[in-house]
């Protein structure tokens, strides 16, 4: 028995707001009262002089370059006069605004394997399903950095709940820590990246193994520094990939450059990327040009971070997606059309809703989701990562990034403002790997 919910109201406000996308919940304090701030800073003894300022340091990232500090309000300038701090910031909590629809599956009905693959127009588009009859991720890892993954999923059997960690302000709660019963987003970016296809789709990287990494507790926002600390926990177990479809809402007006939350977005990032994992990044959804008026959004704009905008079934760039010259590495599938209009219209060659991204869902929430923004291209990009891996286990980040933009399409060199070196072509990027290394099509299963 298969069951459509769809509620197009939802959707556009989902969608029209920015996709499956987040928005700032406040700023970030403890229970007790006191502020909480995010603090960079260079030296080993920084830790030690923030606390002998009097402010309690709370959690420690990149090898203490990244400070949660907790204190008294405005003060940003005390902290900011500590030996060794080179940036302060307010903590904020970010929290999701995503459309609900979605289609509901009961695995015992369904004796179809893989049940749902002609949905999957994104595998097409990037010719995955060719792709992996060279690699499959096999003996790779990818980190969701999110809301957790559904354990029980029947397309996602090939999760490491031994590795799976979950970092939440202390005041919140995260039912059975990184099994995603509640939220959906990251079981949803999860399928994206590694659905097996045991049941109803398949990801781009069957064979990988995926480490739930939880940064949202079951209500209430993310705070940075436990985002933060989730990208640190995916280079530190050695992830080969750690998928980060999160950031900071809206594009950014040019004094807000040097906040201490891009320095500190960039010290995580280039501290993942040093220790051997590339880090996958959504473009953002907030349709702004960030080529023009010195306008940037995060993470994609921090330079360590692999940034990548959202395509629809036509290859155009959807009416939610940022861009920018040297602001987009990579496009990939993200769901939808070029506008609003004609992403909901039931008249195009992919109607409404089959031209959004169809993915894995918790089973307590429907199984399986239509969804759509750049948290879903930047995951298509992350299996492909993991596919290069399975073909090249010692490449360092820089060479798995430039392997998939050379394997890109539509558009000639890497700046292009929309695409940057075009849509990932999963096929090209494998299929010339395994030529040079002289390595045969793998059997098929």
């Amino acid at each position: 028995m298969v069951t459509m919910l769809l509620d197009r109201r939802t959707l556009l406000k989902g969608i029209g707001a920015a996709g499956a996308s987040v928005s700032v919940a406040g700023l970030a304090s403890a229970s007790d009262g006191s502020v909480e701030y995010v603090v960079t800073g260079k030296g080993n003894g920084v830790s030690d002089a923030v606390a002998d300022a009097g402010f309690e340091v709370f959690r420690t990232v990149a090898d203490g370059e990244i400070l949660g500090v907790r204190g008294p309000a405005d003060a940003e300038s005390d902290l900011s006069g500590v030996a060794g701090v080179s940036a302060v910031s307010r903590d904020v909590r970010l929290d999701f605004t995503e459309p609900v629809d979605r289609r509901v599956v009961d695995p015992d009905e369904t004796d179809e394997e893989p049940a749902f693959a002609e949905l999957q127009w994104d595998n097409r588009r990037i010719d995955a399903g060719e792709a992996r009859e060279f690699a499959t991720g096999e003996g790779t890892s990818v980190a969701v950095v999110d809301t957790g993954i559904d354990f029980d999923h029947p397309d996602l059997g090939n999760v490491n709940e031994d590795l799976a960690a979950t970092f939440i302000p202390e005041d919140a709660s995260a039912t059975d820590g990184a099994d995603d019963e509640v939220r959906g987003h990251g079981t949803a970016v999860a399928g994206v990246v590694g659905a097996t296809g045991d049941q109803g789709i398949v990801g781009v990287a069957p064979d990988t193994e995926l480490i739930p990494v939880r940064v949202f507790p079951d209500e209430g926002g993310a705070r940075f520094i436990d985002i933060f600390a989730g990208i640190d926990y995916a280079a530190a177990v050695g992830a080969d990939v750690a998928n980060f479809s999160l950031g900071v809402p809206g594009v950014l007006p040019p004094q807000a450059n040097q906040g201490g939350i891009r320095a500190a977005i960039q010290t995580v990032f280039q501290s993942a990327v040093r220790r051997g994992t590339v880090v996958t990044a959504s473009a953002g959804n907030a349709g702004g040009n960030l080529q023009q008026g010195g306008g940037f959004s995060l993470p994609n704009s921090v330079p360590a971070a692999f940034s990548v905008s959202a395509t629809g079934p036509n290859d155009e760039l959807v009416f939610y997606s940022n861009f920018g010259t040297n602001e987009i590495d990579v496009a990939a599938p993200g769901g939808g059309y070029e506008t609003l209009e004609k992403t909901l219209s039931t008249d195009t060659p992919f109607p409404f809703p089959t031209n959004l991204v169809f993915t894995t869902y918790p089973l307590e929430r429907g199984a399986y989701v239509y969804i759509a923004g750049t948290s879903f291209s930047a995951p298509q990009v992350a299996g492909l990562a993991a596919l290069v891996r399975e073909l090249e286990p010692n490449a360092g980040p820089s060479q798995v990034e430039q392997a998939i933009q050379q394997g890109a399409e539509l558009v000639n060199g890497k700046s292009d403002p929309e695409l940057g070196a075009g849509r990932i072509n999963a096929l090209n990027t494998v299929e010339s790997l395994a030529k040079k290394n002289g390595k045969n099509k793998k059997k098929k299963k």
